[in-house]
């Protein structure tokens, strides 16, 4: 019986075939170049707060108020911002973030169609990745915190991700923020309602891995009290 890797080749002649694996096996190298690029520059930013939410937002939303508000002011405690890098909340968090004289770094993905880096991050600590598993490792790696905005897919996926490695104790646990009430309430209360008490697919403890507010003010000082609590270092 032929094994299914003996199929796909059927499909193609050796030399098609060839080429696809040659493919295959550089592009490790790629990977790896953006890799320890972002190891690199983001080692020496210091303590940073990613800060997370649409690249659609508009600049007159309140949304994107708050994100420049939250920014600014995590720089009046010390810490620097790192966002996607793009447009919508990303930009209004560097914008908060260069308005108040701290690190405005940008960890943006390469992508055909909608994000281009916006003009409030600082010049040397803007990254371009062409994987976003690499630019999510850097997220979690050089985080102080997660402070979420209102978002899509994207914003999702971050999310997640940092509460399932929290969760499964892959890495230490950080403060999650989740900004907007009334945008996280039908998403909080299925958590509550659906996955914790109808199916038993998390425990209780479970909640407690994330946090909601509505201010910028409660945003803040919910990072200052998490490290307050546990003094904790920067994690690099």
């Amino acid at each position: 019986m032929e094994k299914p890797a003996d199929l796909i080749k059927d499909a193609f002649d050796m030399k098609t075939w060839n080429e696809i694996h040659t493919t295959d096996s550089w592009r490790v190298f790629k990977i790896i170049s953006e890799l320890v690029e972002g190891f690199e520059k983001l080692a020496r930013i210091g303590p940073c707060v990613s800060i997370f939410g649409s690249a659609r937002t508009h600049y007159n939303d309140k949304y994107y108020k708050l994100a420049e508000d939250i920014a600014y002011k995590l720089t009046l405690n010390g810490y620097g911002v790192i966002t996607g890098g793009g447009p919508g909340i990303m930009e209004a968090a560097n914008k908060g973030a260069s308005r108040g004289n701290g690190k405005s770094v940008g960890i943006n993905i390469d992508l055909p169609f909608e994000q281009r880096p916006n003009p409030y991050i600082d010049a040397d600590k803007l990254i371009t990745f062409d994987h976003f598993f690499v630019r999510k490792v850097m997220f979690m790696k050089y985080s102080q915190g997660f402070i979420v905005l209102p978002g899509g897919f994207g914003t999702f996926d971050e999310l997640f991700e940092a509460i399932t490695l929290i969760q499964t104790r892959k890495i230490g646990k950080f403060p999650i923020i989740l900004v907007g009430k009334k945008y996280w309430k039908g998403l909080v209360e299925w958590i509550e309602e659906v996955m914790l008490e109808e199916e038993e697919n998390i425990s209780p403890d479970d909640l407690k891995l994330f946090s909601l507010v509505d201010s910028a003010n409660d945003a803040v000082e919910a990072i200052k009290k998490f490290y307050s609590r546990y003094l904790l270092s920067p994690n690099f």
